[in-house]
């Protein structure tokens, strides 16, 4: 309902003649007010134009408020204070804002404020070492529903993960692998401390050697043979699984030991797919880290930069000038040895997403990626790309806890528990909702207990509780021979006169806003924090009145209320990424 009112107000000024310029429509704002008191709604924009207008806020306001267009809407405008403008409605505007519900249903609450921009949300975007944890879990469930908020706004969408497939962690999960490979092929061998200790390691060692036999076996011997000290036995553990690496490949070769570690890529990879999809996360690509190398898409940056004049030499490596362009130091892109490093990767893959046509870039990160932000943007600025189009939300950490123990947490020592395990656990809508509970920006304690109880105390219960409701009401007027006439329910709305009913419309008018607001701010609580008040002011509703009544205009004016405010927390939940079950 905001919308109507802000053209309305920008009509009005649109009709002062004596205004120095056009009135800029990001300027003409609307808010509903804190206290109905005071209206419905209320807007500064008297206050936010008089200077440049040269004139008193209040008289402007004035001037505004005579300038109005007629709506059935409105019911008055007022001044009030140094130059607000609140908005009193019609009693029958929320009536006809559930009408819309009903006439657009699943559709309620979209937009076409975003009008098809294109946009880009890359998250998750897990190294390809092991399982999904319970961290990806929030970065997932936070990705996906910014991802679904943006396109109910109006933007084009493209979800995408980026698979961190480069890199000396690489070289660790094929050495992992093969020594995993070495022990069920009988070889009596230490793991590393810097290994990936985990048993989600082990299937895949047994289908390597189903595959291969004992083509890449090699004693203990060989392997340990003049190798540094690991650190248990006092050494270094990043020495000792470098020099691990080496030693895999002088035994059996670079090439083999690529084919070891495409084979582990691959089967992660599948199991992570396989966790998203049930966990109701889809994208539209993922992206591989070494395909920036394979496509030179690396080099492509690198010659945009050095046309640039943003790189120099120093010390036998390419440096990349970032302290023009606002970061805190300049940063290596290729080094002594010749290998570009992951920020050239960064850049270049950013650059990829601006030649592929999406305005804003969307990553969506863990809370220790803040230097990561300043330098991608360098980076963006540099090759002449906007470095505003970056946003980064950091996503702060999850702690588990099962009782009153903390579940430590960390993927290489092997000691974590997975989505998966949560997921069975709680169930992928206790996951959704409570991980979306809290904003992106402030740390998360997941409480198990809580997300399994099946009682009003636990949020996602409650809110689908009311669905289910709903769908009981509709049962119940089946049973008893009786028909749901939404026609004459339309037509009588103006039956809808107690407290609570009168509560109820105006929550459900909310909706859109809400996900408006959702969107914007790129927080996707907003939404959760609605759907909880929606809930409690229909069973506050529920509780109070009866609905199968004997006069037929009020039960069906009755059950329009019903079915609105069950289609309104369907497509919220939706756009959580939660079910709305139709009993429980």
């Amino acid at each position: 309902m905001k919308q109507p009112l802000e053209q309305l107000l920008l009509q009005a000024l649109q009709g002062l003649a004596d205004l120095p310029a056009p009135p800029d429509a990001s300027a003409v704002t609307v808010e509903r007010t804190r206290d109905t008191r005071h209206g419905d709604f209320s807007s500064n924009v008297a206050l936010r134009l008089a200077k440049s207008a040269r004139r008193n806020p209040r008289e402007l306001a004035q001037s505004i408020v005579a300038a109005l267009p007629n709506n059935s809407l409105i019911a008055r405008a007022e001044v009030a204070g140094a130059g607000f403008i609140n908005f009193f409605l019609m009693p029958e505007a929320h009536a006809r804002e559930l009408a819309r519900i009903h006439e657009l249903g699943e559709r309620y609450g979209e937009s076409a404020s975003g009008a098809r921009r294109p946009i880009i949300v890359e998250f998750v975007s897990a190294n390809p070492t092991g399982p999904l944890t319970v961290a990806h879990g929030r970065h997932a469930a936070y990705g996906a529903t910014l991802a679904n908020l943006l396109a109910a706004v109006g933007f084009r969408v493209h979800r995408e993960f980026y698979v961190n497939d480069a890199g000396r962690q690489m070289d660790i999960l094929a050495v992992s692998v093969w020594l995993r490979y070495l022990q069920a092929s009988g070889e009596p061998l230490p793991f590393p401390a810097n290994g990936y200790q985990g048993d989600y390691l082990r299937p895949i060692a047994v289908e390597l050697q189903n595959k291969v036999g004992d083509r890449l076996r090699r004693s203990s011997a060989e392997v340990l043979a003049g190798l540094p000290q690991d650190e248990s036995e006092g050494g270094d553990k990043e020495t000792y699984i470098d020099a691990l690496i080496e030693r895999a490949r002088q035994l059996i070769g670079a090439e083999a030991l690529q084919h070891v570690l495409d084979l582990a890529r691959e089967r992660l990879l599948d199991n992570m797919r396989e966790d998203l999809r049930e966990f109701g996360v889809v994208f539209d690509r993922w992206y591989s880290e070494r395909s920036l190398a394979t496509s030179g898409a690396i080099e492509r940056a690198l010659q945009r930069l050095e046309a640039e004049g943003s790189l120099y030499r120093q010390d036998g490596a390419v440096w990349f000038r970032a302290t023009a362009f606002g970061d805190e130091k300049d940063r290596v892109v290729v080094r002594e040895n010749g290998q570009k490093t992951y920020f050239a990767s960064d850049i270049a893959y950013h650059l990829d997403k601006r030649e592929r046509g999406f305005e804003r870039l969307i990553d969506v990160l863990g809370s220790g990626h803040h230097g990561y932000i300043a330098r991608v943007r360098a980076g963006l600025a540099a090759m002449g790309e906007p470095p505003d189009s970056l946003e980064v939300p950091l996503i702060q950490v999850v702690t588990l806890y099962r009782g009153n123990v903390q579940i430590p947490m960390s993927k290489r020592a092997g000691q974590f528990v997975t989505l998966r395990e949560l997921r069975g656990e709680v169930g992928n809508d206790a996951c959704r909702f409570f991980y979306l509970m809290r904003g992106h920006e402030q740390p998360l304690d997941f409480d198990l207990e809580l997300a399994t109880a099946r009682t009003n105390e636990n949020p996602v219960y409650y809110i689908q509780y009311a669905h289910a409701r709903g769908a009981s009401v509709m049962k119940q007027l089946a049973a008893r021979g009786l028909a749901f006439d939404r026609t004459l329910g339309l037509a009588s709305l103006e039956l809808l006169t107690s407290e609570h009913e009168q509560a109820l419309m105006t929550m459900l008018a909310r909706y859109p806003e809400m996900v408006e607001q959702a969107a914007a701010n790129r927080a996707p609580q907003t939404l959760v924090h609605f759907l909880r008040e929606l809930a409690n002011a229909f069973h506050a509703y529920y509780n109070a009145e009866r609905f199968i009544v004997e006069d037929a205009r009020l039960r069906a004016a009755r059950l329009t209320l019903v079915t609105g405010a069950q289609q309104v927390v369907r497509n919220g939940l939706a756009l959580l990424g939660v079910s709305a079950p139709e009993s429980m």
